[in-house]
């Protein structure tokens, strides 16, 4: 069985982005880069299927720039066997990274695509369900537990009221939430094995997908400094301020 596990490449989550001075996105220049918290979740995910008997191959895939490539490198280190790099200096969208996903799909015949629910850069939460849209597939989002065998996949999903369990049909597309597993420490010799590893670069135009897009970002600001507390003497007071200064009540 193979395994497609998208990755995206995104300033890491421990640093604090910086809006740019004319206001026209985040600065990353100098800025570390990192695999996407989420998706570092979906390589581990397909490692442990792989590593139980239940997969026999994981392909990564990532569209960005060149050095998007050490994401790639980073997944093989965790456990996928190759890497497909979609080469585009341009800005993705969902929808362009989902058709570029849906052609590579196509093309490789997964029989189950897993990835991250969101990226931490846009939090849009989108590409995978418009990939499920555009192949067809069932879908499960925000897996908390994955299981594989009899040719279906069982997925617990977290849902407001709960956790919700439902079987897919193969082939299927789930989305990971944090809770599924902790992503392994990468070792010095795994890193050194991904290096040999094989590592295929393509363009959105080789797949005739067109990722031109369709949004333009306006305006780009820090949200509001919060002010600092007060303490009342008395709850008269309290509701008082709430009702006159905050008006909440």
């Amino acid at each position: 069985m193979k395994v497609l596990v998208p990755v995206k490449r995104v300033v890491d989550y421990n640093v604090k982005v910086r809006v740019k001075s004319d206001g026209s996105g985040v600065d990353i220049a100098n800025v570390k880069m990192s695999m996407n918290p989420f998706d570092e979740i979906a390589v581990e995910e397909a490692t442990r299927l792989k590593e139980g008997g239940k997969v026999t191959e994981i392909v990564a895939v990532t569209c960005g720039v060149t050095q998007a490539q050490e994401t790639l490198r980073t997944a093989m280190a965790i456990g996928a066997d190759r890497g497909i790099l979609v080469e585009t200096g341009a800005e993705i969208e969902p929808l362009g990274v989902a058709k570029v996903l849906k052609s590579l799909a196509d093309k490789e015949q997964p029989q189950l695509i897993i990835l991250g629910k969101q990226a931490i850069d846009d939090d849009s939460n989108q590409t995978g369900q418009m990939l499920a849209s555009l192949l067809g597939w069932p879908q499960a989002t925000f897996a908390s537990k994955v299981v594989l065998e009899d040719g279906k996949v069982t997925v617990t999903r977290e849902v407001d009221g709960g956790l919700e369990t439902v079987a897919l049909s193969l082939p299927a597309i789930v989305a990971t939430d944090l809770r599924l597993n902790e992503p392994r420490y990468v070792t010095l010799p795994n890193i050194m094995k991904a290096k040999k590893k094989p590592l295929e670069t393509v363009k959105p135009e080789d797949l005739g997908v067109d990722v031109t897009p369709r949004l333009k970002t306006l305006k780009v600001s820090e949200p509001p400094k919060r002010s600092a507390g007060i303490k009342v003497p008395d709850v008269a007071t309290l509701v008082q301020k709430l009702r006159t200064e905050a008006k909440v009540i």
